[in-house]
């Protein structure tokens, strides 16, 4: 009569890619859906990161649109706008 102390100790061995599968299998619709929920949602850091680029943006605009006003005062002082002040576009504002 043979011993079954062998098969045992081979046993793991032969099941262990089974037992990896199977939890790869149980975990996929999870992972997939998490992935899913990532795509969809912005996290704070990112909506932080958007705006700062999109008011960094406004800014240069208001920059360049309040030299090119001071470049045209500078030529003509006498003109109605310059004596109201800038009242182009400001960053931040709606």
């Amino acid at each position: 009569m043979r011993k079954p102390l062998p098969l045992l100790v081979l046993l793991p061995l032969a099941t262990a890619g089974c037992v990896s599968t199977a939890t790869a299998i149980v975990k996929a619709p999870f992972q997939v859906a998490g992935k899913a929920v990532d795509w969809t949602t912005t996290s704070q850091e990112e909506a932080d990161r958007n705006y700062g680029r999109k008011m960094r943006k406004e800014e240069a605009r208001e920059g360049k649109e309040r030299r090119e006003f001071d470049k045209r005062c500078r030529r003509d002082p006498d003109r109605d706008e310059c004596r109201q002040g800038y009242q182009g576009f400001q960053a931040g504002r709606r």
